[in-house]
């Protein structure tokens, strides 16, 4: 029983691996796919899978059940949900004949480099270094799908915004966790500006207000460092 218990976030874990890898298939898939366009398709999974990254962290604390193990799969899973799919989705956003839409491929390498220096630091409970690879993949879920309701844009375009991101990803830039420890609001003063945000955007915006929803927690976790510096 005990073999058993041990592995259920794990298990929950590789259903986060799983939805990653039906994002990616998605995102090739042409036309509609339950009456959803495929980039609107592969934007579920990656929630979905964001949904199970939450969950296995959650099941692994309530059974006692954390490992090392666990925390190695975890940013396996993360990296092809978070990084690979939405890489895929901006790709196949980019009309094929253009070659700075392989610009997206820097996507999944920076994530890589940012759950590899994450898994060997021990101080980004309170607050992260670089952005987290699930907020790249919210930003670029909003991003292609602002481009399909408004305009595709060139490579020359995106390839800049992916150079960015990117960085952002492996800076040493500071941004203050999105995870609540309480409810208290004087605590969570920015997480409860970053939900309203998020919900003015979605609501104002569609799919593609995740775009500004990650634009505004960078730009607070910019404006509450510097205001702790003054």
């Amino acid at each position: 029983m005990n073999a058993i218990r041990n592995n259920i976030p794990n298990a929950i874990t590789c259903l986060n691996l799983l939805a990653g890898v039906l994002a990616i298939v998605v995102s090739f898939t042409p036309g509609t796919i339950c009456g959803l366009e495929s980039y609107q398709a592969a934007a579920a999974l990656i929630g979905l899978a964001a949904l199970f990254d939450f969950c296995d962290g959650f099941a692994a604390r309530l059974l006692h059940a954390v490992s090392a193990i666990g925390k190695e799969l975890d940013s396996l899973a993360d990296l092809i949900s978070f990084g690979l799919a939405p890489a895929m989705m901006l790709l196949n956003a980019i009309p094929a004949e253009d070659p700075l839409r392989w610009a997206a491929l820097l996507i999944p390498v920076a994530g890589a480099i940012r759950l590899a220096r994450f898994n060997l630091d021990d101080n980004q409970s309170v607050t992260f270094t670089g952005l987290p690879i699930p907020a790249n993949a919210i930003f670029w879920i909003g991003f292609v799908a602002w481009m399909h309701s408004f305009v595709m844009l060139p490579g020359a375009v995106v390839a800049p915004i992916v150079v960015l991101l990117s960085y952002l990803m492996i800076s040493p830039i500071r941004m203050f966790s999105l995870k609540f420890k309480n409810l208290s609001f004087a605590d969570n003063v920015l997480r409860y500006a970053i939900i309203l945000g998020a919900i003015l955007f979605v609501a104002f915006g569609g799919l593609s207000g995740l775009m500004w929803t990650i634009v505004f927690y960078v730009a607070m976790s910019a404006l509450s460092r510097s205001t702790r510096n003054s």
